[in-house]
């Protein structure tokens, strides 16, 4: 199984930035999906999650900023990430969960004030 997370990137607070996660050796559709960051020194936190049958929840801090979604034809998830702050700086990563849980390498996301 591999979730390969692609979009870092450094951007100034009020910019956008999107990430995508593709997955193989799964079958995605049957798979939740979920987004988490690591902010250095904190713990990992759920930033976003979309269920199998794309239902959608938010952590309270990017409701309205950022939007999940998820193509199951390309096996992929995103992360729109609109209005950044600096203190969504961290480590993102993607998550996929059904009978168990897999999750992707990381990417970084800079956003500089």
């Amino acid at each position: 199984v591999q979730l390969q997370a692609s979009g870092e990137g450094l951007v100034q607070a009020g910019g956008s930035l999107r990430l995508s996660c593709a997955a193989s050796g799964i079958i995605f559709s049957q798979y939740s999906m979920g987004w988490y960051r690591q902010a250095p020194g904190k713990q990992r936190q759920l930033v976003a999650h979309i269920t199998s049958t794309s239902n959608r929840a938010y952590a309270d801090f990017v409701k309205g900023r950022f939007t999940i979604s998820r193509d199951n034809a390309k096996n992929t998830v995103y992360l729109q990430m609109n209005g950044l702050k600096p203190e969504d700086t961290g480590v993102y990563y993607c998550n996929a969960d059904s009978m168990r849980a897999y999750w992707g390498q990381g990417t970084q996301v800079t956003v500089s004030s």
